[in-house]
């Protein structure tokens, strides 16, 4: 109970009355959390730009007895503008906090995945990285932080080690891993992965979190790794999640 000081993000925001707003904050200490923000909706509001969603601040927020959250004060460090402006970029933050919403329950630990969707959102902000590149690269590290890390090192059928004079591979999305050829004909749902891709795929999966999108790949492996995140989110989170293209 008591005031509690804690960085965090505004991944959703939903209408309270006129003026108030309940904001979904992603926190560093705290997890998701459910924030009631008094007042955030007036035009002379203190709180009007870090109750706007992708806000990211410094928040002092009360614990009441009953463990409801109420926001005490905030300070803006980032409002990552340059995605408000680009519509297209926008949409793709969108699928990230909205995985992050679904995939994250209430007070659970998410230190790293607030790093994640940070780093993330900077890369997609600042940079003329490949959207769907950044967006993949989110998936795919998000599974591996849920608990969804993919068997990579060996065939997840046959034990076969998976060496760099391999020029194809095969990832089994109902095995949740690497097949070696021989193994990938008795599985109809294989996705093929050129080696660049599988390399990209073993540095996304293990690489250190600063350095998550030091890497380009060509057109061929960004469709590749496109394609193995979108199912492989949707078979491990049971929905789909689509950018909305204009």
């Amino acid at each position: 109970m008591g005031l509690i000081k804690t960085k965090g993000i505004v991944i959703a925001t939903a209408n309270s009355s006129d003026n108030d707003k309940v904001l979904t904050l992603l926190t560093q200490d705290l997890g998701k959390i459910s924030v009631f923000c008094k007042g955030a909706k007036k035009n002379k509001s203190a709180l009007l730009n870090v109750a706007e969603y992708l806000s990211f601040s410094d928040f002092i927020i009360f614990k009441s007895p009953n463990d409801k959250y109420s926001l005490n004060s905030a300070e803006v460090i980032e409002l990552f503008y340059n995605l408000r402006m680009d519509i297209e970029k926008l949409n793709y933050a969108t699928v990230m906090t909205r995985i992050i919403y679904d995939a994250v329950q209430e007070n659970q630990y998410s230190e790293e995945i607030l790093q994640l969707l940070l780093n993330s959102l900077y890369v997609l902000s600042n940079t003329d990285k490949n959207c769907d590149l950044i967006l993949s690269i989110f998936e795919l590290r998000m599974l591996a932080l849920l608990g969804y890390t993919p068997r990579v090192n060996s065939c997840v059928s046959c034990e076969t080690p998976m060496t760099e004079d391999m020029q194809e591979f095969y990832f089994s999305i109902k095995d949740d891993g690497v097949k070696c050829e021989v193994c990938s004909r008795l599985d109809k749902g294989t996705i093929k992965l050129s080696k660049t891709s599988f390399m990209a795929l073993i540095y996304i999966l293990t690489s250190e979190p600063k350095k998550l999108f030091s890497f380009e790949v060509p057109e061929e492996s960004i469709n590749e790794l496109k394609l193995l995140a979108q199912i492989y989110l949707t078979e491990k989170l049971e929905k789909e999640y689509k950018v909305i293209k204009y």
